[in-house]
């Protein structure tokens, strides 16, 4: 599979699973869980829930790019409090600043200034899940984060 078909690939996943009820953070988990982390068991969705609607409709950092962010995580994250996290927050760091470059913004309220759950509202979300989605995926593939059977 090409990067270009993958990358579109996880944008379809990621705005399917946002149709279908999950929230932006949780889309970005259930899109992603199967190709970086199949063994994590699914109910860990859970811990996403709470950053929908930027940190429980708060209106924060967008959902999309947190859950982004654990993805990166799960995947260059230390596994102990003597590893290094460097290498985690470097790739944290640099998603961050692509997805600002690409939306000029980070917090959910500048994002999408609808009203939540409105129908403007979840048109805009599903946008940003899924091109999120694929500015990740194709994030993963650039850094060689990508698992090589994939």
């Amino acid at each position: 599979m090409t990067e270009i078909d993958l990358a579109t690939q996880m944008r379809n996943k990621a705005g399917e699973s946002f149709r279908s009820g999950y929230n932006c953070s949780e889309a970005i988990f259930t899109a992603f869980r199967e190709l970086v982390a199949p063994d994590l068991n699914p109910e860990l969705v859970r811990v996403f829930t709470g950053y929908g609607g930027g940190l429980g409709h708060a209106g924060c950092m967008c959902g999309a790019l947190t859950g982004s962010v654990a993805i990166l995580g799960l995947l260059t994250g230390r596994v102990n409090n003597e590893g290094d996290r460097e290498k985690c927050y470097e790739h944290a760091r640099n998603f961050h600043d692509r997805f600002e470059q690409k939306y000029s913004a980070t917090c959910c309220r500048v994002l999408n200034p609808h009203p939540f759950d409105t129908t403007e509202h979840l048109k805009n979300c599903l946008k940003i899940t899924g091109n999120t989605a694929k500015m990740l995926t194709e994030y993963l593939t650039e850094k060689n984060l990508v698992p090589a059977d994939k």
